[in-house]
């Protein structure tokens, strides 16, 4: 795997050599300088693969995306609002191009040019949209360049600007940025009060798409635990704050009444709701709240969108982890629609993943839900989605957690079960992916399958062997 990295000055001088020196074509030696350090183990994500016009008189030429920093900040020195406003447009579309082009511009001091714009814009709230814009696309991938100047002007921005609803939406997309595998960031951004400004967004622009789909995905992303320099985050106490504090489910629950056309804000609502069942109380408040209701009905007329499905299955395995709730899905007629959503979508892993998974949950502590389960085909189905996606560890893995759990307080079921051919199926996924194995030797046992245990430790002195 690629580990070196390189300059952009060191590509660009190769590529240059490539051109002067060996009199190649401008592609031709673009091509031929990837290739080399390719080669040699570079990893080339963060440079700029474009062909700059060198000349032999010319020893620093610029990337377009640093010619329009250099453009935009010039205006801002002179306080050209128009040209700024310009400026910013384009720099957006150059960060947007990928990755290379954001940490060139990161590079040379973008973000507190753009920082500095966007508060020179602070009281024109269609010329500050174009720099919160250019903020939000400089931040993707970058989120170490937000600081707590950044955040408090992003603070400021929906304090001072609560009623612009695009305004709101791409300074939510820039918080989003700025927080996704930033532990630091999002507490910060929670103690300084974001939490209530997005429900409050969210509940003021109920009928904007964007402003709900961009709030939903900030909430969400605030109970993310994705940041490996940090051991412990804050993750299930801002779940608990969205809930408790600012009654993000009954908010989220609401908005989702006004979105029933819209499957893709739907699913950022679904999927946000997943992130804050991490409660008992919680998964029953769901349900109190008619979200588990507006969920089935929803499953039920929107079948065809694959994405929309796979939230609402994703959901239901959130909060079936009340027993309670389980039996509410399966009484409400959920076990019938996670299964004939699986059977139509049976193409996608991810459906399938939380399908099995939806299903898992469900039979889990539950023998009764168990045959309800068995009785409309569940094990059938589940053994076929094992045959779709022999190569997906995570169908795999549940679909053995589905298998086991439907026998392990019903084991009158194994015998059907291994009839439609179960054993060879967990068997394989056994050999094939080793982080399945313990699941799949849960079920093999539970099945009543002849299985080879192998004592890792016996309590002698002596290493631990494998």
């Amino acid at each position: 795997m690629a580990s070196r990295r390189i300059t952009q000055e060191t590509f660009d001088n190769v590529v240059r050599e490539n051109m002067i020196e060996f009199e190649m074509e401008p592609e031709e030696a673009l091509k031929e300088a990837i290739q080399q350090f390719e080669s040699q183990g570079v990893d080339l994500v963060n440079v700029v693969k474009t062909v700059q016009n060198f000349t032999s008189d010319d020893s620093n030429p610029k990337h377009h995306v640093l010619q329009v920093l250099d453009h935009l900040q010039k205006a801002l020195d002179m306080l050209a609002l128009d040209e700024m406003e310009e400026h910013l447009t384009n720099f957006t579309e150059q960060c947007s191009l990928n990755f290379a082009h954001r940490h060139l511009a990161a590079e040379k001091s973008a973000y507190a040019t753009v920082l500095s714009s966007c508060r020179t814009m602070m009281s024109d709230g269609p010329r500050l949209l174009k720099g919160v814009q250019a903020l939000a696309a400089l931040l993707d991938g970058q989120p170490d360049l937000l600081d707590l100047e950044g955040q408090h002007l992003l603070l400021d921005i929906l304090k001072q600007h609560q009623e612009l609803a695009v305004l709101n939406a791409a300074t939510f997309r820039a918080i989003h940025h700025g927080c996704l595998k930033h532990e630091q960031n999002r507490q910060d951004l929670v103690q300084c009060g974001v939490l209530p400004l997005l429900t409050g967004a969210i509940v003021s622009h109920g009928t904007s798409a964007d402003v709900v789909r961009e709030a939903a995905g900030v909430l969400r992303v605030m109970t993310y635990d994705d940041d490996i320099r940090v051991p412990f985050g804050h993750a299930h106490d801002h779940a608990k704050m969205i809930v408790m504090e600012n009654n993000g489910l009954q908010v989220i629950i609401e908005a989702a009444k006004a979105f029933t056309e819209n499957p893709t804000v739907l699913s950022e609502l679904c999927c946000t709701l997943s992130r804050l069942a991490v409660r008992n109380e919680f998964c029953q408040d769901i349900v109190d709240l008619g979200g588990l209701n507006f969920m089935v009905a929803l499953l039920a007329d929107c079948i065809e969108h694959r994405e929309l499905v796979r939230q609402v299955l994703g959901a239901f395995r959130a909060i079936a982890g009340n027993d309670e709730v389980k039996d509410a899905i399966v009484n409400a007629g959920g076990t019938d629609l996670i299964m004939l959503a699986m059977n139509r979508h049976m193409g996608s892993p991810q459906v399938c993943e939380q399908g099995c998974a939806a299903l898992s949950m469900l039979a889990l502590r539950k023998p009764e839900n168990c045959r309800v389960i068995m009785e409309a085909g569940g094990a059938f189905l589940t053994l076929q989605a094992m045959k779709s996606h022999p190569a997906e560890v995570n169908v795999q893995k549940q679909a053995c957690m589905l298998l086991r759990n439907l026998v392990a307080r019903k084991p009158d079921f194994s015998q059907s079960i291994l009839e439609m051919g179960a054993e060879v199926l967990i068997r394989h996924a056994k050999a094939t992916h080793q982080d399945c194995e313990d699941l799949a030797k849960a079920a093999l046992r539970d099945l009543g399958c002849s299985l080879e245990l192998r004592e890792l430790w016996t309590g002698q002195k002596g290493d631990i062997s494998r």
